[in-house]
């Protein structure tokens, strides 16, 4: 009916899924991330779900957006596929699906919570059926589902840095990043696809992203920025144009 109130969905009676309202629902660890939490959604308000690890790996919106555009705009026409590795709560997917380039958008999540918290997000923000959603571990379902997609797919990944402790490090050590270190998950997307966007830590070491350029190529380092100050990086590896 024109002009009717939508009531935001409440989330499910289960362990780990949460819609705060107030700072004083947020544990004391989390309450600094609760201030945030229009700049992790917009939407907020509007019944946006959450799990207690989302407020500390989700890419904040505008991030997410800027991330999307800038994939968009440097891919040629014959990338179709998006595939983001690690689906989180959605904030990545949810960017994808509203630039409006993809033919088919993938999200991997293996924690079940998440991804219902995913689905409900996209929802919110209408385009919950522009994206496919897979539970399991990406590192399984990748060789299995989408090894024959590498030349027409840009794999997005934003994956765990082992916690907030990542943000007292003066230089992040990408070799022991928890639980998955640099190395180990390049050398298992690029069997499947050889053009990835990698989403790291701000103080990431430069020196061991190096050694992942192609030979004779330049990787492409983009620090993203809110209210002056950077968030985080990320890094475009293989069939990227961007203008010099």
């Amino acid at each position: 009916m024109p002009g009717a109130i939508i009531e935001p969905e409440n989330p499910p009676d289960e362990e780990g899924i949460h819609h705060w309202t107030t700072l004083t629902d947020a544990p004391k660890d989390h309450k600094k991330y609760f201030g945030q939490r229009h700049k992790f959604f917009s939407k907020y308000d509007e019944g946006i779900w959450m799990t207690d690890d989302a407020w500390f790996e989700v890419t904040p919106e505008p991030i997410a957006n800027k991330i999307a555009a800038h994939i968009s705009e440097a891919v040629g026409p014959e990338k179709s596929v998006l595939i983001d590795a690690f689906a989180g709560v959605g904030a990545n997917a949810i960017a994808f699906a509203l630039e409006g380039r993809w033919e088919h958008i993938f999200a991997i999540e293996k924690n079940p919570a998440a991804l219902k918290c995913a689905k409900h997000n996209a929802k919110v923000y209408g385009v919950e059926k522009k994206i496919s959603w897979v539970n399991g571990d990406c590192f399984d379902i990748l060789p299995q589902r989408y090894s024959d997609m590498g030349d027409k797919a840009v794999l997005f990944a934003s994956p765990p840095w082992g916690g907030p402790g990542y943000s007292t490090d003066k230089v992040f050590n990408l070799s022991t990043m928890q639980p998955y270190s640099l190395d180990f998950i390049y050398s298992r997307f690029s069997r499947v696809c050889k053009t990835m966007v990698l989403y790291l830590p701000r103080t990431s070491d430069l020196n061991q992203i190096a050694k992942f350029a192609p030979e004779g190529k330049k990787l492409e380092v983009a620090h993203y920025c809110i209210t002056g100050a950077s968030k985080a990086l990320c890094v475009y590896i293989g069939d990227f144009n961007f203008p010099e």
